[in-house]
């Protein structure tokens, strides 16, 4: 078995779906590599292909049917990249090396504003694995 460095971020506050789709966007990518694209859609310069969760969603210029800016929740997905990156230098991994290996999201428990009204926020947890080539 290879070495792995892994990080279990619980109950980010970001939406579950999007972290769906950015997940499926970066996984089985290069840590380098992952962390521009991420990097890109949070400055807006090319934005995240959506697969799953398209309905009236507009298309976008090149070759990419749907897709959009989930500015947010790529800066909580790009944090927890950093995490998992210091997790496998302190294991002593090549991190120049990296891959996705994988990555995934999960729905969260509820948690209610407070007040009257009680809406739930949106809980995600985010499950990210790592290996050398």
């Amino acid at each position: 078995m290879k070495a792995e460095a892994k990080v279990i971020a619980k109950d980010l506050p970001i939406s579950w779906k999007q972290s769906v789709e950015l997940c499926d966007f970066v996984r089985n990518n290069p840590l380098s590599k992952a962390k521009t694209k991420l990097q890109n859609v949070i400055s807006m310069k090319a934005p995240a292909p959506y697969k799953k969760y398209v309905q009236s969603m507009p298309h976008r210029r090149g070759n990419m049917a749907t897709g959009r800016y989930p500015i947010k929740a790529a800066t909580h997905l790009l944090h927890v990249l950093n995490s998992a990156e210091a997790n496998a230098e302190v294991k002593g991994l090549d991190v120049k090396n990296l891959i996705i290996t994988k990555l995934i999201a999960n729905k969260a428990g509820n948690q209610p504003h407070y007040g009257r009204n009680r809406r739930n926020m949106k809980r995600t947890h985010i499950a990210v694995y790592l290996q050398e080539k």
